[in-house]
């Protein structure tokens, strides 16, 4: 899929905004340690990579993703 750079950024911006606001509200973590736990994560590095596709994936997936790399049950 050919996505413009614009394009990508977005949608990168919009999902981690989701992961940060999930972990928020579902897992009680506080905003720096939500915020500190998605830029830290390998979740996070591969969604900034276009060729893994995870940017095109829903942000409940992407969730799901995270709370797996970080241990944290769903």
């Amino acid at each position: 899929m050919n996505i413009s750079e614009q394009d990508f950024k977005y949608m990168v911006e919009g999902a981690t905004a989701d992961l940060i606001r999930l972990l928020i509200e579902r897992k009680d973590y506080d905003m720096k340690s939500a915020v500190d736990a998605v830029y830290q994560s390998e979740t996070y590095a591969a969604l900034n990579r276009p060729q893994t596709g995870l940017y095109y994936q829903s942000s409940g997936y992407l969730f799901d993703y995270l709370l797996e790399e970080l241990g944290v049950r769903a």
